[in-house]
């Protein structure tokens, strides 16, 4: 199972740039969830108590190639399309996340974990990828960082979904496929594992 969450700074903490968090909470809406890798009934949305995060736990994030996989099972996504209330007179943008998961790789199978972001009707998109190489039967954890220059912000003084598509892909690769399994997972066996989207603020123009 695994456990994504979406976390704002306190309102106490002040960024690199010198800029201060809002001090009102933000308002987290789950608008909808799609993709191969959360269908219907496999994924758990919960809304903390103060609504300035959100988990999504996954049961069934997987992609794989080889014994026992579908033709098209080597590759899930997720789309989270998330409505979220800002404090009056900020913008926000995730400045970072951390995935986690568990993959078994075959020598000679790869894989990739991708994620991007991206605001509804604006074409900036951030994206970050990272590669798996077989031989490897481990956990992996993956980092997205935006150097501050970079940051996708939410539009100042108009409402607009913020979008988290999410991938895993594998591929066979030099593998057997007919013989082997080569799988990855944004999953955990101990149920403790977590994605955490950092938020970034500053203050809209006046």
């Amino acid at each position: 199972m695994l456990a994504s969450t979406l976390t704002a700074q306190s309102a106490s903490a002040t960024t690199e740039q010198g800029i201060v968090a809002p001090p009102d909470k933000i308002v987290i809406e789950i608008a909808t969830v799609n993709g191969s890798g959360c269908r219907q009934g496999t994924a758990a949305i919960a809304v903390s108590p103060d609504n300035t995060a959100f988990t999504v736990t996954y049961s069934d994030y997987l992609a794989q190639v080889g014994l026992g996989a579908k033709p098209t099972d080597f590759r899930k996504n997720c789309q989270l399309n998330l409505i979220v209330h800002v404090p009056h007179g900020f913008t926000y943008a995730v400045a970072s996340a951390d995935y986690r998961g568990y993959a078994r790789l075959q020598p000679g199978a790869t894989a990739v974990q991708k994620a991007s972001y991206y605001f509804q009707g604006s074409p900036d998109t951030a994206s970050r990828s990272h590669p798996y190489a077989g031989p490897y039967d481990n956990n992996w954890q993956a980092t997205d960082e935006t150097d501050w220059g970079q940051l996708v912000w939410a539009p100042c003084g108009v409402k607009r979904n913020f979008n988290i598509n999410t991938e895993l892909r594998v591929n066979a690769g030099t593998s057997d496929p007919t013989r082997t399994n080569s799988f990855i997972a944004m999953d955990s066996t101990d149920g403790d594992i977590k994605t955490i989207y950092r938020l970034a603020w500053k203050e809209c123009p006046a």
